[in-house]
Order: C-alpha cells, then structure tokens, then sequence
C-alpha cells in the first residue's frame, strides 16, 4: 500500500463545487482507498492505496466525484517524498514565522515554458517567488487577495497547480507521517 496525498483544486470555494469531507471520504473509500483522513474543508486528503499509477488514481477520483457529486475537480496526487523535498527545500525559511504569507504551489507537471520574466514584472516589490521543478514557491506578506502574481502564475507558467499555505503544508506531512 502507498500513501498518497491528494490535493483537490477548486472544492468548496465560494459555495460552489460543493463536496462534504464525509462524502469525499466516501468516494475514496468506494475506490478501494484506506485509512482516510481529511484536512480542512479544501481538499486535503491523505490516503492509502494499493493503485500504484498516481496520475490514473486522479483520473480514477475526478471521475467517480463527477459520476457522483457533478462536477470534476483537478486532483493532484503526491507520494510523502515530494512533500518532505518541498519542505526541505523552502527557499524561504525566515517567512515559516509567519505561515500564511508562505504559500506552496504545487504544479502537475514541470512547466515547459514558464514565462519568468512576465512573473517577475507583475510581482509586487513585497513578493518574493522561486520555481523548483514541479513546485512554486510564492512568499507573499502582504496577502495572495490582491495578489497579480499569484493570479497570474497558472497562466503564466503554463501547467495546472493548486496552492497550500505553509501550515496546510506542514499539517499534511504530520498526517502522512513518515511512508
């Protein structure tokens, strides 16, 4: 069995894709999923299965979710290793005393041609970003509300991703544990 983490984009936001955690947990458990547990109302799950394709997984979640809830949200799925390196790796260890500045994005691929400089010229001067492969790193101490950066990134790095702030983070590694 592998543990997986699995970030669910654009679920209970604004009133709209609405899906209790119990009914997720539900879903997950009718595809075979074991010792479930849920974060937040957002979309965080930890989870084991024995499915060792990840990107079928998702595939496999999004589809039951639209079979049974109507819509089909983007799940990500990540293995502990990628959360333990994109925690190793915060190139910005001084904004972790304030954690809901710091936020990590995690990207479904790594992007082919991301557009740096448009990224660069959007950010605010109190912005701070650093692109590691499949993850963004996005230090944003005046709040992502207004942000054009944080708005703009998808866009301009030209893949899909969903972002966690740093305590969503460091909770999801805590429910993992160490698989």
């Amino acid at each position: 069995m592998k543990t997986y983490i699995a970030l669910f984009r654009g679920i209970n936001v604004a009133g709209k894709n609405i899906l209790p955690m119990k009914e997720l947990v539900a879903v997950l458990e009718n595809l075979g999923m074991q010792d479930v547990k849920t974060y937040i109302q957002s979309g965080n799950v930890i989870c084991r299965s024995k499915a060792a394709d990840a990107a079928q997984l998702a595939r496999k979640i999004s589809a039951a979710i639209r079979k049974s809830h109507g819509f089909e949200p983007q799940v990500l799925l990540l293995n502990p290793a990628v959360l333990d390196k994109a925690i190793k790796e915060n190139p910005y260890p001084e904004a972790e005393a304030a954690p809901n500045t710091l936020h990590v994005n995690f990207l479904a691929a790594i992007p082919p041609k991301p557009d740096l400089k448009a990224l660069e010229k959007i950010r605010s001067e109190s912005e701070r970003f650093h692109l590691a492969r499949e993850v963004l790193y996005l230090h944003a101490p005046d709040g992502i509300g207004r942000s054009k950066l944080a708005a703009g990134m998808e866009r301009l790095l030209g893949v899909p991703m969903t972002s966690r702030n740093w305590n969503t983070v460091l909770k999801l590694k805590e429910m993992a544990g160490d698989d």
